[in-house]
């Protein structure tokens, strides 16, 4: 009953998701049939024959009831600017976004957790007090902000613009190495902001295990310091920190929309952004469900991850 609870409540949420996003982006200044039409010599029929194309002149009550029925069978509609379907404009830019989040990630966890578990368990040393100064900075500072110091900071040593330059050679090898110099910059960023969560996190977690009695029946045992560090205090501190990883993965997806936009990377971020300068209602409303279906999701993951590893949680 508890696991079919939470199934339910994600599929709650995401639907609660997409109703506020359908009368959200609907304030959002602009008009997009003039945004479409900028520039170009278009009379008014013209116009009004676009806005009954999409169906942006019928009542409003009329337009969510068929965008709410088109998202229960899968469709989410055409995207006024690029006049293609919705699904498979997000599908081109999910590619990007992914190898950029995901190689953030990986990077921010392995670093993040190894940093808050040596500066726990050398708790008020040099070391920690570094560690845990530069974390809460780093957590503070805002991701553009940080994405445009260190476009100043590092100059012309990577790119700053774009996913891969027009002119590297069409091998395999050469395009990769292309793609992984432009991603040092926007990964980079991403980084030094969920590591530090990381890091807080986790040296959080093993501080309070620190004195828990276990560990002291551990050392009366006579084991080593690095063993009852090793085998008994991390594995059950790093449980929070497990937890946070999943949550953050979902919620790293939509804060990638500032560091794409700052870095001109071609993801989901800065599709989000362009959608917004139409509106294009029908792609952003297509890029919320997916945004928060992948934060829905990941929280899904860490809620029954976490009852796994801690069975007195319950995944049921």
């Amino acid at each position: 009953m508890r696991l079919a609870g939470r199934f339910g409540g994600a599929a709650l949420s995401l639907l609660m998701v997409a109703v506020l996003g359908f009368f959200l982006f609907r304030v959002v200044p602009g008009d997009p049939v003039v945004s479409m039409t900028r520039g170009r010599p278009v009379t008014a029929e013209m116009q009004a024959a676009l806005r009954a194309q999409f169906g942006l002149d019928r009542p409003l009550h009329e337009q969510f009831w068929t965008y709410l029925t088109s998202l229960l069978r899968g469709d989410l509609g055409t995207s006024f600017t690029f006049r293609r379907p919705v699904a498979e404009v997000i599908l081109d830019r999910v590619g990007p976004t992914v190898l950029l989040v995901g190689t953030a990630t990986l990077i921010a966890v392995l670093l993040g957790l190894w940093l808050g578990v040596r500066a726990a368990w050398r708790r008020d040393s040099a070391f920690d007090r570094v560690t845990t100064g530069v974390s809460l900075t780093l957590w503070a500072v805002p991701t553009f902000w940080l994405g445009m110091l260190l476009m100043m900071v590092t100059g012309d040593l990577f790119p700053s613009r774009g996913m891969r330059d027009t002119d590297t050679a069409p091998d395999l090898l050469s395009q990769a190495l292309d793609v992984g110099h432009h991603l040092v910059l926007p990964s980079l960023t991403l980084v030094a902001v969920v590591c530090a969560e990381y890091a807080l996190v986790m040296r959080s977690s093993l501080l309070e295990e620190m004195h828990a009695p276990y560990l002291t029946t551990a050392r009366a045992k006579g084991l080593r310091d690095d063993l009852v560090r090793r085998r008994h205090a991390v594995p059950n501190a790093v449980l929070p920190a497990i937890t946070l990883v999943f949550l953050r993965f979902g919620l790293v997806v939509a804060g990638a929309i500032t560091t794409e936009t700052v870095f001109s990377w071609p993801g989901l971020g800065l599709l989000f952004h362009d959608a917004l300068t139409g509106p294009d209602y029908f792609l952003l409303q297509g890029l919320l469900v997916v945004t928060a279906g992948a934060v829905v999701v990941m929280n899904l993951l860490a809620d029954l991850l976490h009852g796994v590893l801690d069975p007195r949680v319950g995944v049921v």
